[in-house]
């Protein structure tokens, strides 16, 4: 038997290797645990409550710098904003991650319904 070319192999494997690729199972993400949910949920609701406290002691710090003293009333504002944002973000958010675990088949809790 004549010994093959190396070349012509490394050719073959490149070819499988783009065989094998274009065939592949692609895997689906693996369900997010419970701490994920809940620092996804805080990172939320945290993250607006401080971008609108800022943004409201920003807005009455600059006022009180041209001398027209409003303070705490825009930090209150954006403070019930960002509060506002935030829960809006928890909403989505959990929106998402429940259209998410809708395709991994039935929960506990309807397991135990059918019964």
């Amino acid at each position: 038997m004549p010994a093959q070319d190396p070349q012509s192999l490394r050719d073959l494997g490149k070819r499988l290797d783009e065989a094998q690729a274009k065939h592949a199972v692609r895997k689906t993400a693996p369900p997010q645990t419970s701490m994920g949910i809940a620092f996804r949920f805080a990172t939320e609701l945290v993250a607006a409550l401080v971008v609108g406290g800022a943004f409201g002691w920003g807005v009455d710090w600059l006022l009180g710098y041209f001398g027209i003293h409003t303070r705490p009333v825009f930090l209150i504002v954006f403070f019930l904003l960002g509060a506002a944002a935030g829960i809006r973000g928890v909403m989505r958010a959990a929106q998402e991650i429940n259209a998410g675990m809708a395709g991994q088949g039935p929960s506990v809790a309807d397991d135990d319904e059918e019964g």
